[in-house]
């Protein structure tokens, strides 16, 4: 993918969610008469800057898109003029000032609940959630799921999407169920229930789980059809065109598209000798697959795509959207779910019960915008819900720099009727800068690992 398309959606994206975060102080501050000094989105150096007046608020684009900051009149961080002193953060009352904290992760939450209420609006268009052949050994072919057989929901919770239902199964997994109820029905339309069972240690990885339950979306057998033949790609070296039929390669018969694309796969930079029929004549061709770079080992490809049947995309996909007012208890719910398995995540990496593998940091973000971005609207805006959400959840922890230290430390002021001493918080928020560049190393090890492999 485009290295600057990436770049622009994940600084779009990263730019949205932290805009609205801050706006949340920002708003909630200026409402509870709190003088704002400065607006900030990002950090480092100044990029742009507006400001009417020395006493209004100084707007600022900075170079550093991972963050922001409303800077407020507060006695704590330098002199105040005398007459800004009824306008100064430490000295308004204790909800006011909880209000102030607490509303750039509830406004993260509004815009989650916004942004997947737009999505259930606009519609999803996917896969049916239809099986294709059921890997051997796998969780699956234990629980008795067979080929052809399409998953109707997860735990009572309906999947109309191949993606929803496998995000359903991961999530119910990562959350700790041993047992996960799957609904499915056969191409005679009879319905049949299959439990999936799993252990504690099927929970520690999506990845390795995904991989684990054995599932794969059914694809039709098509035959072995020339459509799209891409420009420097080996087809095309070899003279393939649009509507050739692929009948042997080095005298073994090829019967559908599938049995030849793995035939090639195993090929890199071998010469194949190629038998197609081109308008009822037989034709043999040379062609050598280029490798390609696929994990640790090199696959080939040739650059060609398989003449799809009229009407089987069409067949094989299913489109779900909801009418604008039924979508908003159901935007709720999924921001409410999402929240709960972010939360229990997080706790099940702390008493290292889920891997750490399960953490994106900026690079698995910037690639995931980017992604999402090209697949369309719909898709942007639910990982911009994924992320929003994300970001609320991580700020409400009780961690000190992050907002839910500060409501930590209002917490512990209102039980005690005076405000937690300075010298303390600064030394707890030591800890906490410590804890949260801890984290931030581990999410770009990760990062990085993961882009390698």
């Amino acid at each position: 993918m485009d290295l600057l398309h990436t770049l622009f959606f994940f600084v779009i994206a990263i730019g949205i969610l932290i805009s609205f975060h801050e706006f949340g102080h920002f708003w909630i501050a200026r409402k509870t008469g709190v003088k704002v000094l400065r607006f900030s989105v990002g950090f480092g150096k100044v990029l742009w800057a507006r400001q009417k007046s020395p006493d209004d608020t100084e707007y600022v684009l900075s170079a550093i898109p991972l963050g922001g900051y409303v800077k407020m009149v507060d006695e704590r961080e330098g002199p105040v003029k005398p007459e800004d002193l009824p306008f100064a953060f430490n000295r308004q009352p204790l909800w006011a000032r909880t209000a102030i904290v607490a509303a750039g992760p509830v406004f993260n939450l509004m815009l989650a609940i916004a942004l997947f209420w737009g999505v259930l609006v606009l519609g999803e268009t996917g896969l049916k959630p239809v099986l294709g052949e059921v890997k051997q050994g796998s969780l699956a072919a234990a629980a008795g799921f067979v080929e052809g057989e399409e998953i109707l929901s997860v735990n009572d919770k309906a999947t109309k999407t191949w993606t929803e239902a496998m995000g359903t199964l991961i999530t119910a997994a990562m959350d700790g169920e041993q047992n996960i109820k799957v609904r499915v029905k056969n191409i005679a339309d009879e319905q049949n229930e299959r439990i999936i069972s799993l252990t504690d240690d099927d929970s520690q990885d999506s990845e390795k789980l995904y991989n684990r339950l054995g599932f794969k979306p059914w694809s039709p057998k098509l035959k072995p059809i020339i459509n799209d033949v891409l420009p420097e790609g080996s087809a095309l070296a070899a003279g393939l065109k649009k509507d050739d039929l692929i009948i042997s390669a080095d005298g073994m018969p090829i019967t559908d598209w599938i049995q030849w694309v793995e035939y090639v796969k195993k090929r890199p930079d071998i010469t194949i000798s190629l038998v197609i029929d081109r308008q009822g004549m037989q034709l043999t061709l040379p062609i050598t697959p280029k490798s390609v770079q696929s994990g640790e080992e090199n696959e080939g490809k040739i650059g060609a795509s398989v003449l799809m049947p009229e009407g089987l995309m069409k067949s094989m996909t299913v489109e779900y959207s909801l009418p604008p007012l039924e979508a908003i208890p159901v935007a709720f719910t999924t921001t409410y779910d999402y929240s709960v398995v972010t939360l229990r995540m997080m706790g099940k990496m702390l008493i290292g019960k889920a891997s750490v593998k399960n953490l994106s940091g900026p690079i698995s973000i910037a690639q995931i915008a980017g992604e999402s971005a090209s697949m369309g609207l719909v898709y942007f805006l639910k990982f911009m819900g994924l992320v929003s959400v994300s970001l609320g959840i991580l700020n409400l922890l009780p961690i000190p720099v992050l907002d839910g230290g500060h409501l930590l430390f209002f917490g512990i002021e209102a039980v005690k009727g005076s405000p937690v001493s300075e010298k303390i918080q600064i030394f707890f928020q030591q800890i906490g800068m410590a804890l949260l560049l801890l984290l931030m190393v581990t999410a770009m090890v990760v990062d990085v690992q993961r882009l390698f492999d």
